[in-house]
């Protein structure tokens, strides 16, 4: 009841406004998701129906919040950046961080008998999300670089370790000692010589990603042609200058290289304040 005796426990609420002028990566990663993913015999090194999964679920996401204009992807991990000027819940960190988790994680869940029809939810799955706060485009390109080299280097551990277990006969002991102190060179190698695998030709998916990209695209007119139309046009054509023209936005999914100058040229609109 507003205004009741006990209303002087709001008093305890902290403040938690995000700094302005800011951009914020908003990044969610599964909980326990080892024992997830076993307890639900996912593919290894990678299965394709979960990635999917994980897209479908951030793509959401996008859907309903269109102040995130980048998403980056890869295993059980998403990270999502959020335009310098939103004002989404007046940039209350507990709130967007609980939202923007629970919503991707209903998704999850939601969605999870379209891509494992065969497979039931043995238990709730959970992800764990945070707000990162970086105060230039390079800290935001840096952020991003370091997430899909990280998943370079991830996916090629796992792509030589279950090539040594499942084609090579080793133990996950052995394999784990084989690959202990290799570098990149020696585990295309140890790819290519063994097991006949061109590590650059696996899916690009796997390699470098998934990125969702919020594309601007500029709405064409709607052209009329009945009388009252062309009688409107001299008036129309007047304010013509002091409309704006409405842009439309559609999401596109990516697996490309977005370290490199090539992909902030191309979208430079992502890190527009």
């Amino acid at each position: 009841m507003a205004g009741s005796k006990f209303a002087y426990v709001k008093k305890f609420e902290l403040p938690d406004a995000l700094l302005p002028s800011t951009f914020l990566v908003f990044r969610l990663d599964g909980h326990s998701f080892h024992r997830f993913t076993d307890q639900h015999g996912f593919v290894k090194p990678n299965d394709l129906r979960a990635l999917q999964l994980m897209d479908h679920a951030a793509k959401s996401l996008m859907e309903e919040y269109n102040d995130i204009g980048l998403a980056f992807g890869e295993s059980d991990e998403y990270s999502f950046l959020l335009r310098k000027s939103t004002a989404l819940y007046n940039r209350r960190q507990a709130k967007i961080v609980s939202t923007l988790t629970s919503l991707f994680t209903s998704c999850y869940v939601f969605h999870w008998p379209k891509y494992f029809p065969d497979v039931p939810l043995q238990y709730p799955p959970s992800f764990d999300g945070r707000i990162v706060l970086y105060p230039s485009q390079q800290e935001v390109r840096d952020y991003f670089a370091w997430r899909q080299a990280d998943t370079h280097v991830n996916n090629l551990y796992n792509t030589a370790f279950w090539a040594l277990v499942q084609q090579g006969g080793q133990t996950t002991t052995e394999a784990h000692a084989i690959l202990r102190g290799t570098i990149s060179k020696d585990k295309h190698e140890i790819l290519f010589s063994r097991f006949g695998i061109n590590y650059d030709k696996i899916d690009p998916r796997y390699r470098k990603g998934s990125i969702f990209v919020r594309v601007e695209t500029p709405e064409e007119p709607v052209v009329k042609t009945d009388a009252e139309t062309v009688q409107g046009l001299a008036s129309e054509e007047s304010h013509k200058k002091k409309k704006k023209r409405k842009i439309a936005t559609q999401l596109e999914l990516l697996h490309c290289d977005l370290i490199r100058d090539d992909f902030w040229d191309k979208y430079a609109h992502l890190l527009r304040d």
